[in-house]
């Protein structure tokens, strides 16, 4: 375990001091902070009638899925395939440390430098959204009126309770994702690794139909098989009532509403989210493992 450990935080420091990682994160926080103040105009409005807030979140979720998951790509490119091209893992094998232990250690480190963008970006989407509130429902921040101040106090701390289990759906997603790229960097460099990985992804937001269509089916059909083997990421979809939904949340006039969701179930869901990214994650992590295994070190397959 120590040694795991080990690996896991020299691989989260490599990961972070990419050029990618930095130049990604900076993009990443121009466009929350363009989105959410327009640079001194105001907040850019989306034209949506009163859910401008709504769709402020939802546009800021996807472009930090986007960007986390390309810098995750590019750290397992960096921290596998191109280690054993360069022969730096026979430098780091000559150590009594074991395949698993390397390859478990650098997907953990990975993951957490992916953690780490989430956390800096979410904190940023959360202060946007915080900014945004105001002028989307016409509320006046510096208003004396005691209606008017706790009402802009309810849909400010609703908005951010929902928030906080969409960044980590968010994480458990990318750490998915993670999975499958170190399992095929372990054998494939970036210019293949990138556009496998995000056709995975396509894919595993299909999966939900492809399930669908395979109720029913005998167990040698191809479409049962295709919808164990690839990952279902609607699992990690919840913005239905993270983002488009309110949520009663204590303290505040939502928390009666019969409409809305409770805390509790948002992390419930979570939960079992945790669970079968847990499942899924080992499972690449065992496909990875085995092509680990058979991997000649020396670079070139050998």
């Amino acid at each position: 375990m120590y040694r795991t450990l080990v690996i896991l935080r020299h691989t989260f420091h490599e990961s972070i001091i990419q050029p990618i990682y930095p130049l990604l994160l900076a993009v990443g926080a121009a466009i929350l902070l363009i989105y959410s103040t327009g640079l001194g105009a105001g907040p850019i409005p989306f034209f949506t009638f009163g859910e401008d807030t709504l769709m402020y979140k939802a546009v800021a979720l996807d472009t930090i899925l986007i960007l986390v998951l390309v810098m995750t790509l590019f750290a397992t490119s960096k921290s596998i395939y191109e280690e054993i091209e360069d022969r730096t893992m026979l430098t780091l094998m000559s150590k009594p440390v074991q395949r698993w232990e390397v390859l478990v250690g650098k997907y953990l480190g990975i993951i957490s430098a992916a953690l780490l963008a989430i956390v800096v970006l979410g904190f940023l989407l959360i202060l946007g959204t915080w900014a945004r509130i105001p002028d989307d429902y016409t509320i006046r921040a510096s208003s004396f009126d005691a209606n008017e101040i706790a009402r802009l106090h309810d849909l400010r701390m609703m908005h951010i309770a929902g928030l906080l289990p969409a960044l980590f759906l968010l994480w458990l997603q990318v750490s998915v994702l993670a999975a499958v790229g170190v399992a095929i960097s372990t054998r494939l460099s970036l210019v293949v690794n990138l556009p496998i990985v995000i056709i995975l992804y396509i894919a595993g937001n299909l999966t939900r139909f492809l399930i669908s269509a395979s109720q029913g089916v005998s167990l040698a059909s191809w479409k049962y098989w295709l919808s164990i083997f690839l990952p279902y990421l609607e699992v990690f979809d919840l913005r239905q009532k993270t983002v488009y939904s309110k949520i009663a949340l204590t303290g505040t006039s939502f928390a009666n509403d019969i409409n809305a969701v409770t805390v509790s179930q948002l992390w419930f869901y979570v939960a079992a989210a945790l669970l079968y990214a847990v499942a899924y994650s080992a499972f690449a992590l065992s496909a990875g493992m085995w092509s680990f295994q058979t991997r000649e070190l020396g670079g070139a397959e050998g």
